[in-house]
């Protein structure tokens, strides 16, 4: 599966971009700015964009997914390719959906218990 990313150096865009590198999606992506520790964790995976900036070039028709990020415009010229061939665009969000919506999903919600119970979770 083939996934551009655009704002993929955001604190939860570079994760997912990471993750799915791992499953064995092929991804790129690009940004305005990169900033630590997004930029050493993309680079470390190989997918550091070379430049900074947005193209259009970036954006072909094989892609199968692009997922924007929130501080891409509505003007951005990735984005506005990425519409001009029809492909699909997703927000973060409605990416994950996608990727977890026939998978059984564990919310643990609130801020004093979360940290305490990770070890019970992660031996579920």
């Amino acid at each position: 599966m083939r996934v551009h990313f655009i704002a993929i150096g955001g604190s939860a865009m570079h994760n997912l971009a990471i993750a799915l590198h791992k499953k064995g999606f092929h991804v790129t992506g690009s940004d305005d700015k990169i900033f630590e520790p997004s930029k050493s964790r993309l680079q470390n995976h190989g997918l550091l964009p070379a430049s900074d900036g947005w193209s259009p070039d970036n954006i072909s028709e094989d892609l199968d997914a692009v997922i924007l990020g929130m501080h891409a415009r509505s003007d951005n010229p990735e984005l506005l390719k990425a519409q001009e061939l029809n492909l699909k665009v997703y927000s973060y969000p409605e990416y994950l959906y996608e990727q977890t919506k026939n998978k059984r999903r564990v919310v643990i919600a609130g801020s004093m218990v979360k940290q305490p119970l990770h070890p019970c979770f992660c031996m579920c």
